[in-house]
């Protein structure tokens, strides 16, 4: 029985969506959502949509003990795939950091459905996971991206230039960090004026 109920496939949910870890089930779902998705998801993003594709992006993070590959499910709609969040780079020891990856599906987007699922995924992290800061590295131009850890009470720590090497060239990224101790102390909620970007 999990902590969230009986035969709940979920690590953690809420009222609209649950949490749950990737499969190489999930494969033809998680495809024809990510090719349904190429306007939203270009340039920002370029996940598996082939089946060849998830077999090695899924393997890679599931055996991978630096990963937590996970989906934003729907619960309502029959847990269908509403986006990912990956926890990546996971590192222990004085560091307990990792990295987030993450995409909205388009028939999903705009619906707070992501934004539900990264604060499940912060308890996730900063509960059972144990860790301490989660950073999301994003381009200066994706503003959806921005906006949605923003919500989450991420802070902007920096700006790398030709930071990381995406669609054949190195992109400029800020980076947005939230540590455990946000969460519990100061959650930002959707309706509280964000503050602004200092450039």
């Amino acid at each position: 029985m999990s902590a969230n109920g009986p035969h709940t496939p979920y690590l953690a949910q809420g009222p609209r969506v649950g949490i749950r870890h990737f499969t190489h089930e999930d494969a033809e779902e998680f495809t024809a959502r990510a090719r349904e998705s190429r306007d939203l998801h270009r340039p920002w993003l370029f996940p598996p949509d082939t089946p060849e594709a998830y077999a090695g992006y899924a393997r890679a993070r599931i055996e991978s003990p630096a990963a937590e590959p996970l989906l934003v499910c729907e619960r309502e709609a029959g847990g269908a795939i509403a986006g990912f969040i990956n926890i990546n780079n996971i590192v222990r020891g004085g560091f307990l950091s990792g990295t987030l990856g993450y995409g909205a599906f388009a028939h999903a987007a705009g619906r707070g459905l992501m934004g539900e699922g990264l604060a499940l995924v912060l308890r996730y992290a900063f509960g059972p996971l144990g860790l301490h800061r989660l950073e999301a590295n994003i381009q200066p131009l994706n503003e959806a991206s921005i906006a949605l850890v923003r919500r989450a009470g991420f802070r902007l720590e920096g700006f790398s230039p030709a930071f990381i090497f995406i669609d054949g060239a190195w992109r400029d990224h800020e980076r947005w960090a939230i540590t455990a101790d946000k969460v519990t102390a100061d959650k930002v909620t959707a309706d509280k004026p964000l503050p602004p970007r200092p450039y």
